[in-house]
């Protein structure tokens, strides 16, 4: 009886820690495709049992990155703050719209004030060894891919790992109801499978 008490507790016992996951888009727009893409990724990851937090950048107005300015005050109360959540996570979550092709502006003045500390040096802790699962939304026939090539690349060389699957949804005027969920059961699927992948173990 002793030890079937013990082999049940080991099997019953969590095989991992908190699952720790930030979600935030590249948008500062109200009623974002992108933020509702982020919002969506996120409530995946609850449901399967990982903590969850999401931020909205437009909350965390910050300058463009200037090393007079940084030099002279340090880095932003904003900066600080967005900068402590990547720092306070391990599973990121990023919907990224596409600008000309590209990430916006926006995500990546908020990823380059991230890569500083306070004392003013360059800094990859909020990066390094994390684990990114990439999207994105766009009104195009796309789905705002061609940005994901960009942030991918930035975040690889912050020393961040960005997993292989990645989302993208097109004619995103259209793509959600009006709750902000997905309505086309591939994409739903497919966004599934991304956070599944994001959340496995390394």
């Amino acid at each position: 009886m002793k030890y079937l008490l013990i082999l049940t507790l080991l099997f019953s016992a969590p095989l991992c820690g908190e699952l720790k996951v930030l979600a935030f888009s590249g948008s500062d727009r109200k009623g974002s495709f992108n933020q509702k893409l982020a919002e969506q990724a996120a409530e995946i990851a609850r449901q399967k049992g990982a903590t969850v937090q999401v931020i909205n950048l437009s909350d965390y107005p910050m300058p463009i990155y200037n090393a007079d300015l940084e030099s002279r005050s340090g880095l932003p109360e904003n900066v600080k703050k967005f900068r402590n959540h990547l720092i306070t996570h391990d599973y990121i979550i990023i919907s990224s719209p596409e600008y000309n092709g590209l990430l916006t502006a926006l995500l990546k003045n908020a990823i380059d004030w991230a890569s500083r500390e306070d004392q003013g040096n360059y800094s990859t802790n909020a990066f390094k060894e994390k684990r990114f699962a990439i999207m994105s939304a766009s009104p195009g026939d796309g789905g705002g891919q061609r940005s994901l090539d960009s942030l991918r690349q930035l975040l690889n060389n912050l020393g961040g790992n960005v997993i292989q699957k990645t989302v993208s949804v097109p004619a995103a005027h259209q793509a959600f109801d009006s709750d902000g969920k997905l309505m086309d059961d591939k994409l739903h699927n497919q966004l599934d499978q991304e956070i599944s992948e994001l959340l496995q173990s390394t």
